[in-house]
């Protein structure tokens, strides 16, 4: 990362006069801009610019290039650059290198005298610390630098800056919990930019998950859209974020097929995790997806944003807009700039797929194939959005597929996942899910990025078996409650079979994804990764608590795969399940297992694939990665950056990890490895190396935070190498079974319990040693969810030949035994074996399977180690009244009749309830260890006559009522009555420990008796017991024998009990015919599949030990806080309750509080725990501590807005304060309508708190209504829990807590007023006269210079402010991105007192509006020490002088500016708002007003209201949407406590502008003026007045000397200021840290959505208290209206058009003409004539086009309004830039017209014309030309570019373009002049369309085209002439030369003979000579005469 810290810089005074500067560093080719200091001549910025590296390091080449520029409205010009070399800062990294006064030269290199300072600093790139691998990586998609970080920029500012601005926070992170949530998604479109098409009209669809929104249809490449979006959710967040944004741009006028010109998807998680959960004006490129080597289809800006519950919308207007796209640009990652390749999965077979055709059911439709497949599987693969599925193998449980699927992919990858899904069913059909998995392509691929030096390689994987999870198969065909675990969307329950797969990659790339078979030689290759082994795997229970109260036989099962399963026929019988056990009631609420000193144990052995090094490798990383936790921790615990405890914490770091990375990893068979195995393992050593050498290069004396942050780079690169997913093994699985249902289970990773050779590293963690395991709900949904059971297990894992290892993990001796119970029937008295019915003689613990003694058969391997013996089951007798300290038995009497008769004893005189015969109630007996409390008696408490009797009447074929009733009737046949008694337990006796240990026998060797053998029970299916009852039929005895290894063996015995101890096919007959039986004659539930087919007799193991070890456990139970009230009450009686193993006790209730302080130690005693103590203490039992709901000086100044409380209005209510067990109580407030505070403001209560903060007890609230007849309820109710925010010293100066006292009478204040207000503002003129010019420029700023100007200036839009604003002067105002309650600063304006929520009911959460806040209390604590001395003076009492307790009158102003980010509520994603305004009862609404089809409406309005504070302190500010039929739906609405910004001593009611000023934009409107608030402010702060001079130059105030000069160094040119007393105590206000003038942007939410914002508005309030006068005049807010323009363009020629058309002769030629519209303005557009037949391109057309706009200057926007659909009733009103699109087309007569071209020139921002077309080019319309190189050290201007607004008048050539291989290329010039005129000036100077009169201002003449432009069959000479001469006029010109050549040359040969002759003759020479001598003769002659 590059920092470079602008500190300031000089301008020199030749060069500007106090310039608006800002500075522009370039590095890179990107930009980083500051801010605009206004009005220095040296300025100063201190600001940071940031450049991310992203790992691509400083050279010596490399260089930033700073230039400093002037801001002006028009542009930007430059006082010089410079250029800075990098090489020395990336010689001396994370070093700050200062650069002072830094010569800046022009383009020329020339000196400018102007210089600059800076700091630049280089930090190199280090990997980052990785938590967690996200899903949504921002670095794999964002490939320019979009955002920057504010951790990364809060480094450089100083702490004590941090948080002093007014905009708080951003929403932190906060963890999503895995529960349906309210989630907001909105997508902004803003505008497309070079779509790749021509002549489009362009519409954008944006889909949010399965929810689609269409934009407007716009015209041309460059549309503006400016909508947006909304969709809401409530989805659980993982599932949301798996959805995708997309936008698609398509082409409304193409057909569908082809319609698409780009599209960009995005994930919803993607955008979360952003900063702020939005990307904001983001340009996405857009790419069509079936296309990829077209490149870039275009851009479009976006908005995107994903707001949960609570986050803050980010403010879109903050960004700052940049010409720059790629600055900004998100760039998609399946572009062609991304390498693509092929991600090829071989699935090639599975097994153990699970049999699920018919659920569960076909086990009992099976006569004849009982282990028949019934399961068509096949696979299905999911990958970034794009499936491939297998084909069907039907009737194959273990299938073979042998199929290759490919899918394209590029790198890197957006798509981490790959979800395989096992279907069962057609392909074509219904298909059931079996199960899924998933591989994470990021953990078997490396990229090389996290570690420079370490090569990457892509994803592999395998061959190796993937394993499938699922729902268990006996729910499947019952509703199935683990659909959600099928499905994949959560952990799998059950074992479902695995898959083999191997994946590849191939570096060629392919279009599409396929599916193809796989060759048989690649099939037999992967035979060598495939050897089995035998696994051993053994688990012994130590305990089961925290049972719930269950009648049924509990069992544990424990499975691996399948092995295990007592479901699952393929696999051998296992002795795999636990004894039946009976749960025993602990003593206080849970139940229990007693197994005591005979633990159950199971072993189940298994065949896998050899995973031993991958597991090891697994466990060896994390070995390292704890350890170095650990360490690390222990590092960060040191609070003292130096000294010997940091050397020691760091050298034990530093050893231990330099230790650990140089061991080596197990050796790799290469035979069996595969590529993964290969990879990784040369990852990892390498890695591991380089970590321990750079552990070593660091010492301890280097800074802590260096150390902490390198050992946490460590860490998270050790973390990123652990994950292992080639593990093949299948988890364990333990099962909790409920009378063979399965009821609860745990998944145990195998991992954790595997043996390994390699060392303790290598092993698991928790391998042989006890663990603690919480089971899960089966079919627990969502809220509090009881644990099932609480586990303590030893598990052990590995190798059959590493067994022997297990046996020096067990603690007990191993036993194993036969059982059979022997089953006998009384009749007549006499026991036997006749009737038993369907129970055989010799059975399992059900009585339903078979087992006779003779018939068991031994599993090889094993001999019976003695004879059957009767052993009881004791455990299983312990009868429902253990371990209960009470008891209430009871007996029913039964007495019958006759009709008519009189009544005697029944049948069966005593009877249990049910009427089962039970014994008389004088036989029964107390049982030993009992007292009878009280004798028997009848219950009289129900409906029952006098004696107790009950009757009712027998309707055969029944034997008792179904009914009961109390009165007798003469037809009644029946009557019973209740005896009962109670009876308690002698406690003094014995103990329970020692009785139940009595009853057990625990640690005894006595043999039982022969009564002691038998159990005893009424009926079959009841429970039996050991004591003989009168009215026992049914009896059994238990038979064991145990079982002895046979032959000694390496392998421990255990693992060798596979197969049952036999009756399997004379047990299967029995049970077929029993069932056949059953579905004949009865219509019952059938038996589970356990009960019935699938049981096999297994062994049974225990492990038993000799004797326990007794422990004491002390729990001392403190508070609780933060509980949770249940019902409406609010509050709750808690009890806490401890549960340790079998035993739970509980504390007392305390009632009446969430936040009990019970202050109780639980102590248990003589809990046994048996094994080790050594292992006992390293894996200690879990203590599990459950709640339930069991049988200083303060300021209180009144209750505010108490709701109704059972339909009652709240009349008389009073305060309740508890803190650490004390309390106080206010007095009724009398009438809480008139006058809410209480009469009593100030209390005192001495509470007791403890030392530390921490354990302070809450402050706990209670407000009760007073009603009649002495009813009072608790109406609301509040907890304050950070009580230390309260402590405070009393002998410190502390807080005023009164109402400011601004006294001045009306009289004066109006006198006042009228003095300094005597006309407004906007009425003055200046007293200087001036000339007439200036006076109108003058004029002409002073209209333009407005509120707005204002506005735009602080938000920083100075182009809207108009005119000089700044220059003249005039204030700024703050504007707060917030609430002012939020500016941290303010602290929330609550200085005077706090406001408290009061609940009632069930608090869910306070973050936002709960529908149960059912009032408010003001007040305040102070919370200080007290002497213990009595002798010691007691410190000054808190809140003195307190303002008068009554209410005031106030005058309530209300500005509202605008609102923006509203939620779209009408179906075209837009909404009509309008506001709505309530103060107590008052309402003002503006419906009729409403603003139409907007998300920003500018409102620009002002309200006044008077209200009575604080009866009507809640000022509710409502936006709606307007609707034809009422009712309106709300938008959102915001709430300001007017109370508190009256009473705050930071002056909120209304705040201080910058300067005094007496009218203008920042008149003072306060009532009362600056010199009267400052003496207040002092008098109530105790400081001494403040002293100002008459004349207001000088003051002195807290010993500081003030002079006006200095605070105003120059007066402003506006003349508006007030008097200079004045001005210097307002100078003084401002810096007492006081409320400004301001403007506040409060959030909008809706009671629909809570916590979700619906939008913002911007506004402010002002309070004015009636008894101070009357406050100055309001500001004039109203919004600018825009002007209306008429442009007028001129069409003349065009040049180089594109000849489209061919005519007969074969030329190519157009009928051009043009087309104009303005932008939104499509149906207006106009067109000139047509010019046929031009055969060079050129067109005269002499036409003009008028154009009407209403433009605003100052926003340089133009204002539309139209309606969208020709239904619509209201006309939206669009703000748009002003731009023409011109179009040259080429008419056709029989087709559509031909596009030629396009110009779209923005009026504000045009390019200058050419002179001549010969210079018109396409770079004239590019943005970024002349933009320099990269390599160019200085930063060449941009071609400048003019506004048609200032210029008024432009002719000259610009091009038109069309695009082709997406670059453009200029298709035609045109040739135009464009005039703009104002509304007046047109009515001036009229002028007609085309040439239409009035054709003038020009004169258009009638275009003189070329005489092409005819018929040729009007003229037919003239069109061969130009047909002819236009084709081959050079070919003849040259023609005729050669033919006249041709002549000459023969007339040169014919003449030439002759001309030679008479040049040799010459006849001539001789009469030459005759005639000389005559003309001497006659000149003779003549002069003679």
């Amino acid at each position: 990362m590059l920092r470079v810290v602008v500190l300031s810089a000089h301008i020199a005074p030749e060069s500007a006069d106090r310039p608006d500067t800002c500075v522009v560093a370039n590095f890179r080719d990107f930009e980083r801009r500051t801010r605009v200091v206004q009005k220095e001549q040296d300025p100063i910025w201190n600001e940071t610019l940031v450049w991310y590296l992203d790992a691509q390091p400083l050279d010596s080449s490399s260089y930033v290039t700073v230039e400093l520029l002037d801001w002006i409205s028009q542009g930007e010009r430059s006082f010089g650059a410079a250029s800075f070399s990098l090489a020395s800062v990336a010689e001396r990294p994370k070093v700050f290198i200062t650069i002072k006064d830094q010569a800046l030269r022009d383009s020329s290199l020339e000196a400018t005298g102007n210089t600059i300072t800076l700091k630049i600093a280089f930090t190199p790139f280090e990997v980052k610390p990785i938590q967690q691998p996200k899903k949504f990586e921002c670095s794999k998609f964002v490939c320019c630098p979009v955002h920057a970080k504010d951790s990364e920029q809060e480094e450089l500012v100083p702490r004590d800056r941090i948080g002093a601005g007014e905009i708080p926070l951003p929403t932190p992170k906060r963890d999503l919990g895995n529960k349906k949530q309210v989630f907001q998604v909105r997508v902004g479109i803003i505008e497309c930019r070079q779509l790749q098409e021509n002549n489009v009209k362009p519409v954008v669809k944006v889909s949010i998950a399965d929810h689609v929104f269409r934009t407007r249809i716009r015209f041309g490449n460059n549309p503006f859209y400016d909508e947006t979006f909304v969709q809401n959710f409530n989805e659980i967040p993982s599932q949301l974020f798996e959805e995708y944004i997309t936008i698609q741009v398509m082409n409304s006028k193409a057909l569908r097929a082809d319609s698409l010109i780009g599209v960009f998807k995005i994930e919803i998680g993607l955008v979360y995790e952003s900063p702020g959960h939005a990307l904001i004006a983001k340009w996405l490129t857009l790419y069509h997806p079936t296309q990829l080597h077209t490149g870039l289809r275009g851009y479009v800006k976006v908005n995107l944003c994903v707001l949960g519950a609570g986050d803050r919308a980010p403010d879109a207007e903050k960004v700052a807009a940049t010409e720059e796209l790629e600055n900004n640009i998100l760039k998609s990652a399946v572009m062609p700039a991304a390498r693509m390749i092929t991600l090829q999965i071989y699935i090639y077979r599975a097994e153990d797929m699970p049999q699920m055709s018919e659920g569960i059911a076909y086990f009992r439709t099976l006569p004849e194939d009982l282990f028949g497949d019934y399961v068509d599987p096949s696979v299905e693969v999911n990958f970034a959005g794009r499936s491939l599925r297998t084909k069907v193998v039907y009737g194959d449980a273990n299938p073979h597929w042998n199929q290759l699927m490919s899918f394209p992919m590029q790198l890197p990858s957006m798509c981490d996942l790959v979800k395989f899904t096992v279907l069962d069913g057609d392909q074509y059909g219904t298909s059931d899910i079996l199960g899924t998995a998933f591989l994470s392509l990021s953990q078997i691929s490396y990229t090389g990025a996290k570690v420079s030096d370490l090569s990457g390689f892509l994803p592999c994987f395998g061959p190796t078996f993937l394993t499938i999870y699922g729902s268990p198969s006996e729910f499947v065909s019952q509703g199935d409650p683990f659909a959600k675990q099928r499905l994949g969307s959560d952990d799998g329950v059950d074992y479902r079979g695995r898959i083999l797969v191997e994946v590849n990659t191939n570096k060629e790339a392919i279009p599409n994804q396929t599916v193809e078979s796989i060759p048989d030689e690649m099939v037999k290759r992967i035979e060598r990764y495939l050897p089995r082994h035998q696994y051993g795997l053994c688990a012994v229970f130590y305990s089961a608590t925290m049972l719930t109260n269950t009648k049924e036989l509990i069992q544990f099962e424990v499975s691996i795969g399948n092995y295990g399963n007592t479901l699952d026929e393929t696999c051998k019988p296992l002795p795999s399940t636990t004894q039946y056990s009976h749960a025993v009631y602990d003593g206080h609420r849970y139940y229990y297992l007693p197994w005591y000193d005979t633990k159950p144990m199971v072993a189940v052995s298994s065949f896998w694939e050899d995973v031993t090094y991958r597991i090891a490798c697994f466990n060896t990383l994390q070995v390292v990665h704890g350890r170095l936790k650990r360490n690390l921790d222990a590092l960060k615990a040191i609070r003292v950056a130096t000294g010997p405890t940091t050397d020691v914490a760091w050298n034990r770091l530093q050893k231990e990890l330099t230790e650990d990375c140089k061991k080596s990893f197990p050796a790799l068979d290469m035979h069996t490895a595969t590529v993964l195995d290969q990879q990784m393992q040369k990852l990892r050593t390498q890695l591991l190396q380089k970590i321990a050498r750079a552990a070593i290069s660091l010492r301890s004396t280097d800074p802590l935070q260096k150390l902490i942050a390198k050992a946490e780079n460590w860490l998270n690169l050790i973390a990123s190498i652990i994950p292992e997913t080639q593990i093949s093994l299948p988890d364990v699985v333990i099962w909790m079974l409920c009378d063979d249902t399965r009821v609860a289970y745990a998944r145990v990773k195998p991992h954790k319990i595997m043996f390994s050779k390699a060392g303790p590293y290598a092993k698991g963690r928790l391998c042989g040693k006890t663990q603690t395991i919480f089971l899960k709900g089966a079919q627990s949904k969502g809220g509090y969810t009881p644990i099932p059971a609480l586990l303590r297990v030893r598990m052990w894992l590995g190798r059959l030949a590493d067994s022997a290892e297990w046996m020096k993990c067990c603690e007990g001796n191993i036993v194993v035994y036969a059982e059979t119970y022997e089953n006998q029937r009384k009749m007549h008295g006499i026991w036997g074996t006749k009737d038993l019915m369907d129970h055989p003689n010799f059975s399992d613990v059900t009585g339903q399977v078979s087992l006779p003694k003779d018939q068991f058969r031994l599993p090889n391997g094993w001999k019976w180690d003695g004879d059957w013996t009767v052993e009881p089951q004791r455990r299983l007798l312990l009868d429902t009244e253990t371990n209960h300290t009470e008891v209430l038995e009871e007996v029913y009497e039964n007495q019958i009749r006759k009709p008519g008769r009189t009544w005697k004893l029944a049948t069966i005189p005593y009877s249990d309830m049910r009427g089962a015969p039970a014994l008389a109630k004088g036989e029964m007996v107390c049982p030993s260890g009992w007292n009878v409390v009280e004798d028997w008696k009848v219950e009289l408490n129900r409906a029952v006559d006098d004696a107790g009797w009950e009757y009712g009447v027998v309707i055969p074929p029944a034997e008792m009522p179904r009914a009961w009733i109390a009165a007798e009737k003469t037809y009644h046949t029946h009557r019973r009555r209740r005896w009962f008694r109670k009876r308690c337990r002698n406690l003094d006796s014995a103990s329970r420990e020692e009785l139940m240990s009595t009853f057990l026998k625990l640690h005894s060797k006595k043999k039982a008796d022969e009564e002691e053998v038998w159990e005893y029970a009424s009926l079959y299916g009841w429970k039996f017991h050991l004591e003989r009852r009168p009215n026992d039929v049914i009896r059994r005895r238990c038979w064991r024998r145990k079982l002895a290894p046979s032959v000694p063996s390496r392998v421990v015995p255990i693992f060798l009990l596979e197969g049952s101890l036999g009756m399997e096919l004379q047990g299967l007959e029995k049970i077929k015919q029993r069932l056949t039986v059953k579905k004949q004659e009865e219509k019952v539930v059938e038996q589970t599949p356990s009960q019935n087919l699938l049981k096999m007799n297994t062994p049974l193991l225990f492990c038993v030990f000799k004797h326990p070890v007794y422990y004491q456990l002390r729990c001392y139970i403190y508070q609780a806080r933060d509980l949770v009230g249940s019902g409406t009450k609010g509050s709750a009686d808690p009890v806490a309750h401890v549960s340790f193993l079998h035993m739970s006790q509980c504390t007392k209730a305390i009632s009446g509080t969430l936040h009990p302080c019970w202050d109780e130690t639980l102590l248990f005693e003589n809990i046994l725990i048996y094994g080790d103590p050594r292992g006992t203490e390293q894996n200690p039992p879990v203590v599990a501590l459950e709640f339930f709901d069991g049988p200083a000086g303060i300021l209180a100044w009144g209750l505010r807005n108490m709701k109704n409380y059972n339909l009652l209005a709240i009349s008389s209510p009073n305060l309740q304060i508890e803190c650490g067990g004390d309390y106080i109580q206010t007095p009724p407030i009398k009438n809480l309508q008139e006058n809410p505070n209480f009469l009593i403001n100030v209390y005192l209560m001495k509470v007791y708190l403890p030392i530390d903060d921490d354990y302070a007890p809450p402050i706990e609230l209670k407000v009760v209504d007073h009603r009649e007849f002495g009813y009072k309820p608790v109406v609301g109710q509040a907890t304050i829990r950070a009580v230390s925010q309260y402590f405070c010293d009393p002998w410190e100066e502390g807080k005023s807590h009164n109402l400011p006292t601004r006294a001045i009478s009306k009289l004066k204040m109006k006198e006042r007023l009228s003095k300094v207000i005597q006309k407004p503002w906007w009425w003055r003129v200046p007293k200087p006269q001036k000339k007439a010019k200036e006076k109108a420029e003058e004029e002409e700023e002073e209209e333009q210079v407005d509120w707005w100007s204002k506005y735009y200036v602080a938000t920083g839009d100075l182009a809207k402010s108009g005119g000089h604003y700044l220059e003249r002067g005039f204030d700024s105002v703050k504007v707060y991105s917030c609430e002012l309650e939020e500016v941290p600063e303010f602290h929330g304006l609550q200085d005077f007192c706090q406001t408290f929520r009061l609940y009632r009911g069930k608090v869910v959460d306070e973050s936002f509006e709960d529908p149960m806040v059912g009032g408010e209390f003001k007040g305040l604590f102070r919370i200080y020490p007290l002497p213990e001395n009595p002798n010691v003076p007691p410190p000054p009492r808190q809140f003195q002088g307190l303002p008068e307790n009554v209410a005031q009158l106030c005058l309530v102003r209300i500005y509202i500016i605008r609102a923006f980010n509203l939620q779209p509520k009408d179906r075209n994603g837009l909404c009509d708002p309008y506001i709505k305004i309530k103060l107590g009862k008052k309402k003002i609404g503006d419906r009729e007003e409403y603003i139409p089809n907007t998300l920003q409406p500018i409102f620009g309005r002002t309200y006044e209201l008077s209200c009575s504070i604080p009866v009507e302190k809640d000022l509710k500010i409502s936006l709606f949407d307007f609707d034809i039929f009422p009712p309106d739906d709300l938008i959102g609405d915001t709430i300001i406590d007017l109370e508190n910004r009256l009473m705050s001593h930071y002056g909120a009611n209304c705040g201080l502008p910058q300067t005094y000023c007496v009218s203008g934009p920042s008149q003072w409107r306060d009532q009362v003026p600056p010199t009267e608030l400052l003496a207040n402010y002092a008098f109530l702060k105790n400081m001494p007045p403040p002293e100002i001079s008459d004349n207001g130059s000088k003051a002195v105030f807290l010993g500081k000397a003030y002079q006006l000069s200095n605070l105003e160094p120059k007066m402003p040119s506006h003349g508006l200021l007030g008097p200079a007393k004045e001005r210097m105590a307002l100078h003084i206000l401002h810096t007492c840290r006081l409320v400004p003038e301001h403007i506040e942007t409060r959030t909008l939410y809706s009671s629909i959505q809570p916590g979700i914002e619906q939008g913002k508005v911007q506004m402010w309030v002002d309070v004015f208290p009636e008894s101070l006068g009357e406050p100055g005049p309001p500001f004039d807010i109203t919004p600018r209206n825009p002007k209306r323009y008429e442009l007028r363009c001129i069409i003349w020629n065009t040049k180089d058009v594109d000849l489209e058309d061919t005519n007969i002769f074969g030329d190519r030629m157009s009928d051009i003409y043009v087309k104009g519209w303005l932008e939104g303005l499509e149906e207006e557009k106009q067109k000139t004539d047509i010019h046929y037949r031009s055969l060079t391109g050129d067109g005269n057309f002499n036409w003009r086009f008028i154009f009407t706009m209403d433009y605003m200057p100052m926003e340089q926007i133009c204002i539309l309004t139209k309606k969208q659909h020709f239904w619509s009733l209201d006309e939206t009103m669009h703000k748009v830039p002003p731009k023409l699109i011109i179009q040259i087309w080429d008419n056709d007569k029989f087709s559509a017209d031909d596009f030629l071209g396009i110009l779209e020139l923005n009026l504000t921002s045009m390019p200058p014309p050419a002179k001549r077309p010969q210079q018109c080019t396409v770079k004239m319309l590019l943005e970024d030309h002349g933009r320099a190189s990269p390599s160019s050290p200085f930063r060449h201007r941009k071609q400048k570019r003019t506004s048609l607004f200032v210029q008024k008048n432009m002719r000259g050539w610009w091009p038109c373009i069309v695009w082709e291989d997406d670059k453009p290329r200029v298709s035609g010039k045109v040739e135009m002049t464009l005039e703009l005129l104002t509304d007046k000036e047109a009515e001036e100077r009229p002028a007609g369309k085309g040439r239409d009169e009035p054709n003038m201002n020009p004169f258009l003449k009638v275009p003189e085209r070329p005489e092409t432009s005819f018929l040729w069959f009007t003229a037919p000479l003239k069109s061969l002439r130009f047909v002819i001469w236009q084709k081959s006029k050079w070919k003849i010109l040259i023609f005729f030369c050669i033919v006249l050549l041709f002549f000459l040359f023969c007339a040169f040969i014919y003449s030439a003979p002759g001309y030679l002759a008479m040049k040799l003759i010459n006849p001539m020479k001789e009469i030459h000579f005759n005639r000389r001598p005559r003309k001497r003769k006659h000149k003779a002659k003549k002069k003679h005469t």
